[in-house]
């Protein structure tokens, strides 16, 4: 099962060197989520990571990104919701409901199911995919390696998640929590949490 991380919403400082950290430690995919910031902010994360992981970075934004970085592709979502004009390569995209789901699968390199779980320390699924949805997207064979369980994933839920048959994780602020850039001195903590979660996912 594939393991992606997104990136929290906002900057920080130590952010290109646990990026980097992450890879080293095999991350598969990172997704680069950063709403309503400028793109140069973006091109700076992105010279500070070496150049050998940028095939397996997503962009949610700024998609010119894609082809200045030779990034791996890019991510459609509410914000901006289409391709540009003559793109090709990776898309992806998030499903909200099992309608989308049903619509959009077939037309992407991947799809994130979200929110799939309340929340990263429950393993109660979300008001927008309960119980009863899942067995219906299992029933039509929805579920496999091309549909990504992603909103509250943590190490409570990750299991769940494998045995429904989903082919792979997008992991988001469970991850990011285990780090505090204003008291921690280091990043150990994050990467630990992470190679659990690998473990987890294998």
């Amino acid at each position: 099962m594939k393991l992606i991380v997104v990136t929290p919403p906002k900057f920080f400082i130590e952010e290109d060197k646990i990026i980097t950290a992450l890879f080293e430690e095999g991350l598969d995919i990172l997704h680069i989520r950063k709403p309503e910031t400028s793109a140069m902010y973006c091109e700076r994360l992105l010279t500070l990571i070496p150049k050998k992981y940028h095939k397996r970075i997503v962009t949610h934004e700024h998609f010119y990104l894609k082809e200045e970085f030779d990034l791996m592709g890019i991510h459609l979502n509410r914000r901006n919701s289409n391709e540009p004009h003559d793109y090709s390569g990776h898309v992806s995209t998030t499903c909200r409901t099992l309608a989308e789901l049903q619509n959009k699968k077939h037309f992407y390199d991947y799809v994130f199911v979200k929110p799939l779980f309340d929340n990263s320390s429950k393993v109660n699924f979300s008001d927008s995919f309960p119980y009863a949805t899942i067995r219906e997207m299992k029933k039509k064979k929805l579920i496999d390696n091309k549909v990504m369980a992603a909103g509250g994933i943590s190490d409570k839920n990750i299991d769940i998640a494998k045995e429904l048959g989903f082919g792979g994780v997008a992991v988001m602020s469970d991850l990011w929590e285990k780090f505090d850039a204003r008291n921690d001195r280091n990043y150990l903590g994050i990467i630990k949490y992470f190679k659990r979660l690998q473990k987890l996912a294998d």
